[in-house]
């Protein structure tokens, strides 16, 4: 995909991942609209140059806002890429049932009803695109975020199929499974983390590149592992 000229619309795009797409997209040459919830960053985001537009995600109305906001704009690439996690371990307490329903809503439902919102008007451009950002535990989930691994792995079924459907049109279907990215998220987690920076440079190069996935970090040796041997990946993820 050419990037220059292109109008890109990412979700979560104040922080983290998504922020650092829109400011590599943006220099990259493309108009870049964000949503997200924090005043201030937003606030940022349009002194940048950005459109942001305020919208929660978590729930029907961030849709209607999404919308409200493009006001009929036409849009080139859809980036489905806000997310969020929830404590869902019976191993140390109930789950909460309103941040499942949360994490539902967004990492699932959202990218869902913008994707047939969107679908329209994305259509209509010569060249189109749809980035949906999973997680490598879509491949393989982990014991101590079930909740967060279904819904990325619903994501990545969805993704699959949305691709055959959208085969021979304009429009491209690309998936992001990125690793564990030094993120707000992330931030209670040890370990190695790869840099948003980094990933969004990767995701980016694959959008370049018309991929059909893009494997981030160390995903990549995860992916291989999971084609050879499934059970030796699930072996290894589900205690990550």
């Amino acid at each position: 995909m050419q990037i220059t000229g292109k109008t890109v619309l990412i979700t979560g795009g104040t922080d983290g991942i998504g922020r650092e797409l829109a400011l590599q997209l943006q220099a990259a040459g493309a108009d870049v609209v964000i949503t997200g919830r924090d005043a201030a960053r937003l606030t940022r985001a349009r002194g940048e140059g950005m459109t942001a537009i305020a919208a929660d995600l978590t729930g029907p109305d961030g849709i209607e806002a999404v919308l409200r906001g493009l006001a009929g704009r036409s849009v080139d690439v859809l980036i489905n890429n806000a997310g969020m996690g929830t404590e869902h371990d019976f191993r140390i307490a109930l789950p909460d049932q309103n941040g499942d329903e949360q994490s539902l809503w967004l990492n699932l439902h959202a990218p869902i009803r913008l994707i047939v919102a969107l679908m329209s008007t994305l259509k209509t451009r010569p060249e189109a695109m749809i980035v949906n950002v999973t997680s490598g535990l879509a491949i393989a989930p982990s014991a101590g975020a079930p909740v967060y691994c279904a819904t990325k792995a619903a994501l990545r079924s969805y993704t699959q199929s949305l691709r055959a459907q959208l085969a021979g049109t304009q429009i491209h279907v690309l998936e992001a499974l990125p690793p564990v990215v030094d993120t707000a998220m992330t931030r209670t987690r040890g370990g190695r983390k790869l840099s948003p920076q980094e990933c969004a440079r990767q995701i980016i190069a694959a959008m370049r590149a018309n991929a059909d996935e893009a494997n981030v970090g160390m995903v990549r040796i995860l992916k291989a592992v999971h084609q050879v041997a499934p059970w030796l990946a699930r072996r290894i993820m589900i205690g990550f």
